[in-house]
């Protein structure tokens, strides 16, 4: 039986078009159409226009490009370049155009503030077409790593340690160079090279002391001024706290936000009011997880009327460790009086006020409790039993009544369904586990291609695939 083969000379009748490069099924027509439904002027896309030589490439042609390439998990402008020339889906989507990977890096850099408007358009784009609601939404974080390695951030006191030896090392080069000089031999091209280095590292690590001293920061990355050192499951990095807020009707991503805070806890509010801002409706709930259950954080949501739904650490706490007789929830508060009554009926009094961590102590009598039998099973301390309490602990009691709710209960569940797929999808799919950009608006431009086109995946399989997808998409545009 003969084989099937090749044949690399084998003449076409009639040549192809570009346009034949790609079915009508094809994914690539779906970012095609997605980019021309946006509104140019509102992503405010900026270009570098010359009176002089070539004219420059279509902004919305070079936004298509870099979405679609997010989409295949390649974030390198190299990687975008060589594509270019040898994919078939890239070469129809660019019509042909070949910018090289410097045109397409600097057309990143550039429009950091435009790839955050995709984002945005892309969520009241689904709003239109009936795919997102926007009546209950849900918060959710996770930390990324940086272009930056970890062992770059250092105290103030390790930049001044660095700041001196490169010092010595640059006397050392000079030193050098009195000696070449005096002996009349040796080349001084390469301590030459050596010096402006060294020069440019001191100008460098005391521009980073002097911000140091001017934001009051304990440490500074150098690499990444604007990262900060996370703590994850993955252990220690140099990274960022991206924020995302998503919609229950189909799980779509409705806001992006990038933070430097290693913590959740006054992220909330500003998150939800940011994401109502783009879907310009107000929601009527808002969840979280216990990351996110801090007074502050969540008084401004509950002020807004919205029902807020996120379990406190405690209530965490208890579902999964059996309660005790003498845990915190035992001791009954009474608000007229303003004190705690313990199990064995002991009074509680106020004492104290920590305005670092916002909390009231209440404290019992000592003798009361070495006198009482649960001495050493309530507490072993010698000044009695302690109760801190909140300084807006009401705000917390609320929440947790609406959690411990047979409603908040059933919406809480469903956040674990939505919140935790889009990071995988992400992180996995389009391989974006770490940020290739630095500073915080550039990384904030890269966190809302990856939100676009997790959107964009999801809006092909809810909408019924490619061409209906196309064509909901222009029809949209008109």
């Amino acid at each position: 039986m003969p084989y099937r083969s090749g044949d690399r000379h084998q003449i076409f009748l009639l040549p192809p078009t570009i346009e034949e490069f790609v079915n009508e099924d094809d994914p690539v027509r779906v970012y095609d159409a997605f980019i021309d439904a946006l509104n140019q002027k509102e992503l405010d896309l900026r270009n570098s226009y010359y009176r002089t030589g070539n004219p420059p490439y279509d902004p919305m042609t070079m936004l298509k490009i870099l979405v679609y390439a997010y989409s295949y998990g390649w974030n390198s402008a190299r990687k975008i370049e060589r594509a270019l020339h040898h994919n078939l889906s890239f070469i129809w989507l660019a019509g042909g155009l070949k910018p090289n990977f410097k045109t397409i890096s600097k057309f990143r850099k550039d429009n950091k503030h435009a790839l955050k408007n995709v984002m945005k358009q892309c969520a009241r784009l689904c709003l239109k077409m009936d795919l997102i609601e926007g009546n209950c939404l849900f918060v959710d974080g996770t930390k990324v790593r940086a272009n930056a390695s970890i062992s770059q951030t250092k105290t103030k006191d390790g930049w001044q340690k660095m700041l001196k030896r490169v010092d010595n090392r640059i006397d050392e080069i000079l030193a050098e160079c009195d000696c070449l000089d005096e002996k009349e031999s040796g080349s001084l091209v390469k301590l030459e090279k050596d010096y402006k280095g060294k020069q440019a590292l001191k100008s460098k690590v005391q521009s980073i002391l002097n911000e140091m001293e001017e934001e009051g920061l304990d440490k500074l990355n150098g690499t990444d001024t604007d990262c900060i050192n996370t703590h994850g499951r993955q252990g220690s990095h140099a990274g960022y706290n991206v924020q995302s807020v998503y919609d229950e009707k189909n799980g779509l991503m409705v806001h992006v936000d990038v933070v430097a805070q290693q913590n959740d806890q006054k992220q909330f509010t500003n998150q939800i009011d940011q994401a109502i801002e783009v879907l310009e409706k107000p929601c009527k709930i808002a969840v979280a997880d216990a990351g996110y259950a801090n007074a502050e954080g969540l008084k401004g949501s509950l002020e807004q009327g919205i029902d807020v739904i996120v379990p406190s650490q405690r209530q965490i706490v208890k579902e999964r460790h059996p309660t005790k007789p003498f845990d915190r929830d035992q001791f009954k508060y009474e608000a007229e009086r303003d004190v705690y009554i313990c199990p064995e009926g002991h009074v509680l009094t106020h004492r104290t006020l920590n305005k670092k961590r916002g909390e009231h102590v209440y404290r019992t009598v000592p003798s009361t409790c070495k006198q009482c039998k649960h001495f050493g099973e309530c507490t072993k301390g010698q000044r009695g039993r302690e109760i801190r309490r909140l300084v807006d602990e009401e705000v917390i009691e609320q929440i947790e009544r609406r959690y411990d709710s047979e409603k908040g209960k059933s919406i809480y569940k469903k956040r674990k369904e939505i919140v935790e797929y889009p990071f995988g999808h992400i992180k996995r799919t389009l391989k974006g586990g770490s940020f290739l950009v630095r500073g915080i608006e550039s990384v904030l431009g890269e966190a809302s291609i990856y939100g676009s086109c997790f959107n964009i995946a999801r809006m092909i399989t809810l909408l019924g695939g490619v061409r209906p997808a196309v064509k909901k998409m222009r029809a949209m545009a008109c």
